[in-house]
């Protein structure tokens, strides 16, 4: 059963008099364990299409099913709940509380579950902290750690919940290229040591390189579907103009 099914999914906003269509009949399925990377330019509903999955938005029109139950109706608390407990989330920007420790930062979307202990929320985010190899720093502050290590607290944030799929809006945007290749690498290892899914919006060759599969967008639509077999895409569906990027 996909993780995420999007069914002919519309988005529209309005902006003063006019209407702005950022998606026009979107399909897609996200299958558990996949290295996924929405691609496309600035514009073309990428990351609309990433809140849309992840019940940050709701769609105008379609249907949205998580782990297989239609959220489309469902109310801001129940969205909430859905995504406290099913969907982690990693912003180019990181978006970690300032004033908060690298230890609590991780810890804090657990506080919205009451059902954890104390000592079982210390252990998750003892533990996750260790994965993406911050123990040492639990105590500092966001504006004491680089860049890199901002992101690894996020990707700590996003995991602590046990999350089954993690959506990450252009991770890497902020990132010098080391430091995003080693941040890039860090997902990966834990897409295919713990089977966690992982979803990107990214304009990041990188990331679209270290995808098992590959969407790309184009004016709020789906012009392209992609899967990684023995190195090379095959794409399911390309509906993309002449002269552009192949490898994309």
């Amino acid at each position: 059963m996909p993780i995420i099914r999007i069914d002919d999914v519309s988005k529209i906003y309005r902006l003063g008099e006019q209407y702005v269509t950022a998606l026009e009949s979107v399909s897609l399925t996200v299958e558990p364990g996949v290295f996924m990377a929405i691609a496309g330019p600035s514009g073309s509903g990428k990351s609309t299409l990433l809140n849309i999955m992840g019940c940050i938005d709701t769609p105008s029109k379609g249907r949205v099913e998580i782990e297989g139950k239609d959220v489309s109706g469902q109310t801001p608390d129940e969205l909430a709940d859905v995504r406290a407990r099913t969907i982690g989330f990693i912003f180019q920007t990181f978006n970690l509380l300032p004033v908060l420790s690298a230890e609590e930062n991780v810890e804090y979307p657990l506080l919205q579950m009451p059902e954890i202990s104390r000592e079982e929320r210390k252990e998750r985010v003892a533990r996750n902290l260790s994965m993406v190899g911050l123990s040492k720093y639990a105590s500092h502050r966001p504006n004491q750690l680089s860049g890199g290590q901002r992101q690894r607290v996020a990707i700590a944030r996003a995991l602590v919940t046990n999350s089954r799929v993690v959506l990450a809006d252009e991770p890497t945007a902020n990132l010098d290229r080391r430091t995003g290749e080693s941040i890039l690498n860090l997902m990966r290892d834990i897409n295919q040591n713990a089977g966690t899914t992982f979803v990107f919006s990214t304009h990041d060759k990188r990331v679209m390189n270290r995808a098992d599969r590959l969407v790309r967008m184009e004016d709020g639509k789906i012009t392209a579907l992609g899967l990684r077999r023995e190195g090379a895409w095959i794409f399911v569906q390309d509906r993309r103009t002449p002269g552009d990027d192949p490898d994309i």
